[in-house]
């Protein structure tokens, strides 16, 4: 059985509440529901912080036991040189994910620095972004 964890920084705990027009108005914790549903077979995990170390501990705590990290690391995409170097350290490989279409948002959001340390990056598809990962890693 495939282990994936599903790793979500800071602010998306507001998910279903904060600026819906963006961001939708579901919650993850209802959302993730949704993924245990469609993938019976895979053990999907969830973590939620809003602490940069906090993330990356949880990438060194499985990065070496787990079959892939679906990682939306909000904010910290854009700022976070550690987040990024944690995940080249670990042997789990990782696909970033934006609910919101980044480059159509402001400047700063155009720059990530994971995008060169994942396999993949899924933008502004929504919800469905992770998904979409999750298939990847099963395919």
């Amino acid at each position: 059985m495939k282990k994936i964890l599903i790793v979500n920084g800071p602010n998306l705990n507001l998910l279903g509440k904060r600026e819906p027009t963006i961001y939708g108005s579901q919650t993850f914790e209802e959302y993730f529901q949704t993924l245990q549903s469609l993938f019976p077979d895979v053990e999907l995990h969830y973590f939620q912080s809003n602490h940069e170390g906090a993330l990356i501990d949880k990438i060194h705590e499985i990065g070496f036991t787990f079959d892939g990290i679906v990682l939306n690391a909000g904010a910290y995409t854009h700022t976070s040189v550690a987040i990024a170097d944690a995940l080249s350290a670990v042997t789990t490989p990782a696909v970033e994910v934006h609910i919101s279409n980044v480059h159509a948002r402001e400047a700063f959001r155009h720059h990530s620095y994971l995008s060169s340390r994942v396999k993949g990056v899924i933008v502004g598809l929504g919800l469905k972004g992770y998904e979409l990962a999750v298939r990847y890693f099963l395919s």
